[in-house]
């Protein structure tokens, strides 16, 4: 029963990680900051969103879009202003623009240029002279026949 218990609130943790004095009184506000945060990535748990990140970092940021929020920006609006503080590295789901479009079609390229690679080579395999075929020539046959009566 105990460990089932723990299993519980090991899946369940997450629900906790918003505090209760960090809920807005405004509902409609606290859907777009809730929605906002599963935008954002915790900085010290990698690839957790702030919204169910227990670390400190991520409910001062938690904090930090509800007084955006509360202030009267738009989500856009609080998302660029996370992102020029602390990097674009803070999106869960990176823009591609600018050297991210790189990042972004590197994979697929490569994958291309692997599978040509790949082709040209076996259409190479294909047409070249099968070695094997032609056999020994006498003096390759000779150098065997000392290599094996010694």
């Amino acid at each position: 029963m105990k460990r089932l218990l723990a299993a519980l609130l090991l899946v369940a943790a997450p629900v906790f990680a918003v505090t209760p004095d960090e809920i807005l009184e405004d509902p409609a506000l606290e859907a777009r900051a809730r929605e906002i945060s599963k935008e954002l990535r915790c900085l010290v748990c990698r690839n957790e969103n702030i919204d169910e990140s227990n670390a400190e970092l991520a409910a001062d940021l938690r904090v930090l879009v509800r007084e955006r929020l509360v202030e009267g920006d738009s989500d856009p609006e609080v998302i660029e202003y996370v992102v020029g503080r602390y990097g674009e590295y803070v999106l869960l789901k990176p823009t591609t623009t600018g050297a991210n479009l790189l990042l972004w079609i590197a994979g697929p390229i490569m994958l291309l240029i692997a599978g040509g690679v790949g082709f040209a080579y076996i259409r190479a395999r294909k047409s070249a002279p099968d070695a094997a075929a032609e056999g020994l020539s006498t003096e390759e046959e000779a150098r065997l026949n000392d290599l094996l009566k010694d």
